[in-house]
């Protein structure tokens, strides 16, 4: 059965007026705190559910027994989730807070059968925002003028308009877009790969090379590259040796995606060997960052601990999107932003 088909079986759910009988809960984005400010945006969708907590570690304050819909925070990972999964024999949905969803694609899940959904559009601006703010501080020589600054010198430094760039992005789903909108009034060439090339679907002012296959070329022509990618078996590593000896002389890598998507031992040797001019780097295969990470010590390289995403308005968005689908459910009408198991997104 396909995932699109689970949808269509979800619900409605087994408690008043449709609501799911119990949603589960894990922390969210900001902790077991945020339980009680959501609670009530939860229940004007879900009237009559009754919600109860769950830890990171997978543990719940109360039997599971009756849990339909489990809301996944990004704390709750696949052996914890594996656990709580186990114990809920009538969980029939799980929405996940990220967008990324690999690391919940354990084989307890898929042996289920359940629904899963994720956060699709909620990040998309923050993080585009993040990656313009970036890319302007390079071209601006940002940098370098702190530098400077606490050395009490004073030295004029030639920038670079954008105008005079291009940007590459990897990935051209809603970050990939709106990192397109963003950048486009500043007057930059934008080209971008995907994985499914779609006609008719690309924005004016924006060039798609071509799938992943157009990867080379993409390297070989953008100053700036972003990273927007979800993480599968197919773009794990995507950015390898081979990779990076296309790459522009010169130009930025900015990763806002998954760390495992770069062979971090070739993106080292690229930042101080070269092609690469700099890094931009918000993920990274162990998180949080070790403190000996040659990252850390590279003067042509940003860290930044996994923050890209973060805004004030993210929680309200991802609740949105949520209780917009627990609407649905009662209603017995197909979710939004459903996950394919099969491709990983």
């Amino acid at each position: 059965m396909s995932a699109q088909d689970l949808t269509r079986v979800v619900g409605p759910g087994r408690g008043p007026g449709g609501s799911p009988r119990v949603i589960a809960i894990s922390p969210v984005l900001t902790g077991r705190d945020a339980f009680g400010a959501m609670r009530q945006k939860i229940l004007e969708a879900a009237p009559g559910s009754r919600l109860i907590p769950v830890s990171a570690e997978g543990i719940a304050d109360e039997p599971v027994d009756d849990v339909e819909v489990l809301l996944r925070g990004w704390s709750l990972g696949g052996d914890a989730l594996d656990r709580f999964v186990s114990r809920a024999p009538k969980l029939r949905w799980i929405h996940s807070v990220s967008v990324g969803v690999e690391s919940m694609m354990t084989p307890v899940v898929r042996l289920r059968g359940l629904a899963i959904t994720n956060g699709r559009g909620v990040f998309d601006h923050p993080i585009a925002e993040f990656v313009l703010t970036m890319i302007l501080a390079t071209c601006r020589r940002l940098p370098a003028l702190l530098e400077l600054q606490r050395e009490r010198t004073w030295q004029p430094i030639e920038a670079v308009e954008l105008a005079d760039t291009t940007i590459g992005l990897v990935g051209f789903g809603g970050i990939g877009r709106e990192v397109a909108r963003l950048a486009a009034p500043f007057g930059p060439r934008i080209v971008a790969v995907r994985r499914r090339v779609r006609a008719g679907e690309t924005p004016a002012g924006v060039e798609v090379l071509g799938g992943l296959e157009a990867l080379p070329e993409l390297l070989s022509l953008s100053d700036f590259v972003v990273l927007a990618l979800p993480l599968t078996a197919l773009t794990e590593t995507v950015i390898d040796d081979e990779a990076l000896a296309r790459a522009k002389p010169g130009s930025w890598l900015i990763n806002v995606a998954r760390g495992a998507l770069v062979d971090e031992r070739a993106l080292v040797r690229a930042l101080r060997d070269g092609p690469l001019g700099g890094a931009i780097l918000d993920a990274f295969r162990e998180e949080p960052l070790p403190q000996t990470s040659p990252f850390y010590r590279f003067p042509n390289c940003i860290v930044t601990a996994h923050t890209s995403w973060s805004s004030k308005a993210v929680l309200e968005r991802t609740l949105d999107v949520f209780c917009d689908n627990l609407r649905r459910y009662r209603a017995g009408e197909s979710l939004n932003c459903v996950v394919d198991p099969a491709a990983g997104y």
